[in-house]
């Protein structure tokens, strides 16, 4: 028999599917008997990927913005090479540091493959910062003028594909009564603005801090590590989309954890911040379902 609150889970999982849905097909402008315009062609990367999808760990890690893949149908968005390999285009290092660490702790890992600058999966459709024109001051020239049956398409072959792999695999677990941690992966630049950010790595969170303050802690004890308390970033519903979403309504345990770039950016550092994490994430749990951390919880 199903509790209430699990009924109250599984209707928000529901929820939160339905809305992407309703969003896709309240701004289709062609008419219903027009074929709908199409964004990925045939043989161009799949949205997402999946890694370990029978990981037997309680960590659920995903990254939104893992890859910086361009459809051939927006031809480059009129944007550089040089800026597609910028932070506007993708969280450097990020997938790679999630890979090591799905790997070490037999751990599922979901991870978005396309470009941000095509549409932001961190970000909820139809906001400003979800198809964005201008990024840290560079010009995306071909997302302006979009029509709504465009931005349809984004939405349906990447946003969707996306959040609906990491609903579908949350609503197993549900099923199955196999506890989840949500582990949303990012990365950001040493530099912002002319401003030097100093954290080596960053925990973020917003309504619930269990999970994230535990983790903070053992990352603060690591020697030479100066860590971000809700820096250089935080979580909220207008600037995120992950966590509130898939974390909070759910009521899951969850962090999001941000790594400076200039760290890893090559294999080492990556190596490096993989092995740390694959340590560190283990003991976290451990200290979030321990009779202690429930009594002062």
């Amino acid at each position: 028999m199903t509790s209430p609150l699990g009924r109250v889970v599984a209707c928000a999982a529901g929820t939160e599917r339905v809305a992407v849905r309703a969003f896709a097909e309240s701004t289709r402008s062609a008419p219903m008997s027009e074929t709908p315009c199409r964004l990925l062609a045939a043989g161009e990367p799949a949205p997402i990927t999946v890694r370990n999808p029978n990981g037997q760990s309680p960590f659920l890690i995903v990254v939104d913005h893992a890859g910086n893949a361009m459809p051939r149908a927006v031809g480059g968005l009129g944007v550089a090479e040089a800026d597609c390999q910028r932070h506007i285009a993708w969280d450097i290092g990020a997938a790679a540091v999630s890979q090591f660490v799905a790997d070490a702790l037999d751990a599922t890992l979901v991870q978005q493959n396309y470009s941000r600058l095509v549409i932001d999966c961190n970000r909820a459709p139809n906001t400003e910062d979800s198809i964005p024109q201008i990024s840290e001051s560079t010009p995306i020239p071909g997302n302006i003028g979009l029509s709504d049956d465009q931005k349809t398409a984004r939405v349906r072959e990447i946003f969707q594909p996306y959040h609906d792999r990491i609903a579908a695999e949350l609503d197993r677990r549900l099923k199955a009564g196999r506890p989840t941690t949500l582990i949303a992966m990012h990365s950001f630049t040493p530099i912002f603005d002319g401003v030097p950010r100093p954290w080596r790595a960053g925990v973020l969170y917003n309504r619930d801090p269990r999970f994230a303050h535990i983790l903070l802690a053992l990352l603060k004890s690591e020697d030479g590590l100066l860590v971000g308390d809700n820096e250089p970033y935080s979580v909220s519903d207008e600037s995120d989309y992950t966590i509130p979403v898939h974390g909070e309504r759910r009521n899951l345990p969850h962090v999001e954890v941000e790594i400076r770039q200039d760290l890893i950016s090559d294999d080492s550092g990556q190596r490096e911040w993989g092995a740390r994490l694959a340590r560190l994430l283990p003991q976290a749990y451990r200290k979030l379902i321990s009779p202690q951390a429930l009594e002062s919880g």
